[in-house]
């Protein structure tokens, strides 16, 4: 998995390969929002390779509101992928390494935050559709390390009963900055519209 946490950008891009020796393949690609910097606990979404592990064991969304009515990890039962702690860079103030932060890709509110993916809009975490969280979990797409604990006999809740795991699992998560300087015609910003619906507060989810 590929994300350009560029401003110009802000997309997620799946690929394949079957064998070392075999050119990459794009399966497909997304919207997201990534750290947006300006406010204080505000992140840059953090560069790097980052490998999904149950060392950080996923969990699930309880589809809980905080205290502006926003579902942050989305609707009940979306799967939080924890990568773990990241070396952050500080959005606010004069910018700079930081503590670490815990280093997410999640769903997001569906009605009121995930019209807004496309732009920075995080506090540091990568924020995707519902439809692809689900695929992702479904198919297991970053789930190896999963599927080898999964096949030698230990239970892990976050895995559904019902998955269709592939054959081609994966386990990283890169993250670039392509410093474009102006939008692609293939990574569209939301419209007015969805902007203009932008609710109190946000930002203040993860």
């Amino acid at each position: 998995m590929l994300v350009d946490r560029d401003a110009n950008v802000q997309a997620l891009f799946i690929y394949f390969h079957a064998t070392p020796s075999d050119s990459w393949q794009l399966v497909g690609a997304s919207p997201v929002s990534a750290g947006r910097p300006g406010e204080y606990g505000h992140f840059v979404t953090p560069l790097g390779v980052f490998e999904h592990t149950p060392a950080n064991m996923d969990f699930r969304s309880e589809g809980t509101q905080n205290e502006n009515h926003i579902r942050g990890y989305g609707k009940r039962d979306m799967r939080i992928f924890d990568l773990g702690w990241a070396q952050g860079e500080r959005g606010w103030g004069k910018g700079g390494m930081s503590q670490q932060m815990r280093f997410q890709i999640h769903a997001t509110d569906p009605d009121r935050l995930e019209p807004l993916l496309g732009i920075r809009h995080s506090k540091g975490c990568v924020r995707i559709p519902a439809s692809l969280n689900t695929f992702l979990d479904h198919y297991g797409i970053l789930d190896t390390e999963y599927a080898a604990l999964s096949d030698s006999g230990k239970s892990l809740w976050v895995l559904k009963s019902d998955r269709q795991i592939t054959p081609w699992a994966g386990r990283y998560i890169v993250v670039v900055d392509s410093e474009r300087k102006s939008r692609p015609a293939w990574s569209p910003a939301p419209g007015a519209k969805a902007r203009a619906k932008m609710p109190a507060g946000a930002d203040t989810a993860d």
